[in-house]
C-alpha cells in the first residue's frame, strides 16, 4: 500500500543548530501513528515541517512527501493550498484555536472555505451534521454559541469537527487531550478512534502518553533529542520495546504501575540541548544500562522483528 506520508532523512535546523536529525519513516493510508517523546524531543518541529509552518530562519533537509508530492519542491502558494484541504490539525488548546468573538457555526463554515464546490448553506448543514457526529448535543444551539460558552471538552470536539470537515489526507492531532480531565480525555480518544474513517488518509497523534498510543494508534515512532530511536507497529514496540528510552517511557505510564505508591516513576535527568549533544548514543547520559561503547560509538537503527531501534544492544534481550 502506498504511503500517505513519507519522510526520508529529514533534518531541521534553526540557524546553526540542527534540532532534528535524520528522520525516516512512512505512514500508510488509513493508519494512525503515535509520535512520542518528552518535551524537547523534536515532535513539534517535525510536524510543523510537515505542515510547512516552521518559523522564518528554519531550514529543512531531506524529503517530506504527502501522497507522493515532495512538499518542499512545491511553491509556497501550493503548500498553503494544501493546508485546510489535504492537511488539517487539532491543537492541544482548542480555546486558542477557535476565534473567541465568532460563533461556532460561522467558524465551521469558514473552515470549509477551500471547498469551493459547496454553497454556504451546504457548508453550514455539513457543519451541523459533523458536530452532532462528534457527540455534541443540540447542534443547532451550539452553532449559535461562542467558544467561551462551551466546556474544554466541547471545544475540543468542535476542533475535531472542524478538522474532519475537509476530509484531509493527513490529520495531525497535537496532544489533543493535554488540557482535558481524565474522563473527557477518554471521550475524546474514543471520538478520534470512531471518526478515523472520516479521514481520507492517515492520522499522526503527537503525544507523550504511551497509554494513549496503546489505545488509539496502529504504529508508533519514539523520538528523543531530535532523533528517531525506535519505531514499528504498536503491539511490537509496546509489547517488546528494544530501546531503553522506550522502556523508560512505558515505565512512567500510570496504568502500568502494579504497586500503589505516592512516588510516580520518572526518567532521571533532562533531554540534552541540540546544541550540546553527548558523544555516542544521545540517551547515554540518562540510560540505566549504559556501557562504555554507548559513550563513544553512535548506534544505528536496526530491524528487530517488525520494529527498528537505535541501540547497541537492541535484540539482546
Amino acid at each position: 500500500m502506498a504511503a500517505i506520508v513519507d519522510l526520508r532523512d529529514v533534518s531541521i535546523s534553526y540557524g546553526n543548530v540542527r534540532a532534528v536529525r535524520g528522520i525516516t519513516f512512512a505512514l500508510e493510508r488509513g493508519r494512525v501513528l503515535g509520535l512520542v517523546g518528552e518535551s524537547g524531543s523534536g515532535k513539534s518541529s517535525l510536524v510543523s515541517a510537515m505542515l510547512a509552518l516552521l518559523p522564518k530562519g528554519a531550514s529543512v533537509e531531506g524529503r517530506i512527501a504527502l501522497d507522493g508530492r515532495d512538499l518542499y519542491a512545491l511553491g509556497e502558494r501550493e503548500r498553503r493550498a494544501l493546508r485546510g484541504r489535504e492537511m488539517a490539525t487539532v491543537s492541544q488548546d482548542p480555546f486558542t484555536a477557535l476565534n473567541p468573538v465568532i460563533r461556532i457555526g460561522r467558524q465551521l463554515v469558514e473552515f470549509q472555505h477551500r471547498l469551493t464546490h459547496l454553497s454556504r448553506g451546504a457548508k453550514r448543514e455539513r457543519a451541523r451534521e459533523m458536530i452532532a457526529r462528534v457527540g455534541i448535543s443540540d447542534p443547532a444551539v451550539r452553532m449559535e454559541q461562542y467558544p467561551h460558552q462551551l466546556s474544554g471538552g466541547l471545544r475540543q470536539r468542535v476542533a475535531i469537527a472542524a478538522a474532519l470537515l475537509v476530509q484531509p489526507k493527513l490529520l495531525i492531532a497535537d496532544e489533543p487531550t493535554t488540557a482535558l480531565d481524565a474522563t473527557t480525555e477518554a471521550e475524546v480518544i474514543e471520538i478520534i478512534r470512531d471518526m478515523r474513517g472520516e479521514v481520507d488518509g492517515s492520522i499522526i497523534l503527537v503525544t507523550h502518553d504511551m497509554g494513549v498510543v496503546g489505545r488509539l494508534c496502529d504504529d508508533v515512532a519514539v523520538m528523543y533529542a531530535g532523533e528517531l530511536v525506535e519505531s514499528g507497529p504498536v503491539e511490537a514496540v509496546l509489547g517488546h520495546p528494544q530501546h531503553p528510552y522506550t522502556r523508560a517511557l512505558l515505565a512512567c505510564d500510570p496504568a502500568r504501575i502494579e504497586t500503589p505508591s505516592r512516588h510516580l516513576p520518572t526518567i532521571p535527568g533532562t533531554v540534552p540541548s541540540p546544541a550540546a549533544l553527548p558523544g555516542g548514543c544521545i540517551f547515554s547520559t540518562r540510560c540505566p544500562s549504559v556501557q562504555p561503547v554507548c559513550r563513544v560509538d553512535k548506534p544505528v537503527r536496526i530491524g528487530i522483528g517488525a520494529s527498528h531501534a537505535a541501540c547497541h544492544f537492541a535484540g539482546a534481550a
